[in-house]
């Protein structure tokens, strides 16, 4: 059986806490007993459990970071980025989602309520922003990632110009004298989805707005349906690239070609986009850095300095392959 911290107090003559107080160099104990209770761990070869000396000093040395789903197609490049601040840092990283609803939040909660971790990083899924509200204001250190447009006082946040990258594709479109957009959204519920129409529009108004899912299946429908209107359109801007590879399957199976009879723009720049037909023009979001800058200010704070109080905005870039 492992030697235990009890087993250490009853050979030392000493308490739990005072063995407690020696592991975690507190000044409390006299230095006869510290040298007495160190002499018994080299004697009994006790290794301390590093959560167990973490807790003891009020830190867990670990992260949390709640998600909605890992399905999401650029939670990857997120997620590594936290965790390559977090590792750098001799930080874990705890992660939750909200995938199994209520009961997946209750576990969440009880997390927090257990202080298993010492910041909170966020991409907020539906409802659960008071969940995280009440976080913070319990004392937690909190950022949001990508907070959806909707910046919360007392809540920092990380985010991308949604509404410049909108205006880029847009302007790219516009060049090559495109004038008749279709443009497909994700939900309107999330701000970066607005925040990408309004950019586009104020530089090139669409000919037709669709609203769908952020999945290749909404823009081969998107386009199938505009075509079986009758609706013309020479251009698409996808609100992701997954969208914009649904939109391109749609026109070939149509019988037009990318980009002579429809140039196509989408948003993220995932891997994929290198590998679609024709490679896909796109605006990138600077995804692995959106995590590692929201952990370095989570690490920030942990080491004493203030979180920003407004959201701190990385910028996108448009990325010119052969679809537009």
């Amino acid at each position: 059986m492992p030697v235990t911290i009890s087993d250490v107090a009853r050979a030392a003559g000493v308490s739990k806490s005072t063995v407690s107080r020696v592991l975690n160099t507190r000044g409390e104990v006299d230095a006869v007993t510290a040298t007495r209770v160190r002499e018994v761990m080299a004697g009994l070869e006790y290794v301390p459990r590093s959560g167990a000396v973490h807790l003891a000093r009020g830190s867990s040395q670990v992260l949390g970071m709640l998600i909605p789903s890992l399905t999401w197609p650029w939670m990857g490049e997120v997620l590594q980025g936290v965790a390559d601040e977090a590792e750098a840092a001799g930080y874990g990283l705890l992660l939750f989602t909200s995938a199994g609803g209520a009961r997946s939040m209750a576990h969440f909660t009880t997390q927090f309520s257990a202080r298993a971790f010492d910041g909170l990083l966020a991409i907020v899924p539906d409802g659960g922003l008071g969940a995280v509200t009440e976080m913070r204001r319990g004392g937690m250190p909190v950022v949001l990632i990508d907070d959806h447009g909707h910046h919360q006082p007392g809540l920092p946040s990380v985010a991308t110009t949604n509404r410049a990258g909108g205006e880029s594709a847009a302007a790219r479109l516009h060049a090559s004298g495109r004038r008749r957009p279709l443009v497909i959204t994700g939900p309107a519920r999330f701000g970066c989805v607005r925040e990408r129409l309004e950019g586009f529009a104020d530089t090139l108004p669409p000919a037709l707005v669709c609203e769908g899912e952020f999945t290749w299946e909404t823009g081969r429908t998107a386009v199938e349906h505009a075509l079986a209107q009758g609706r013309h359109f020479d251009a698409v801007f996808a609100h992701n690239d997954l969208i914009a590879a649904g939109a391109m399957s749609a026109i070939r199976a149509a019988g037009r070609t990318v980009p002579d009879d429809v140039a196509v723009v989408g948003f993220d720049d995932l891997p994929m986009a290198r590998h679609t037909e024709p490679p896909l023009t796109t605006v990138r979001q600077p995804m692995r850095a959106m995590g590692s800058t929201a952990a370095g200010l989570i690490l920030a704070r942990l080491r004493g300095a203030p979180l920003p109080d407004e959201p701190q905005v990385l910028p996108t870039e448009l990325v010119v392959r052969e679809s537009a």
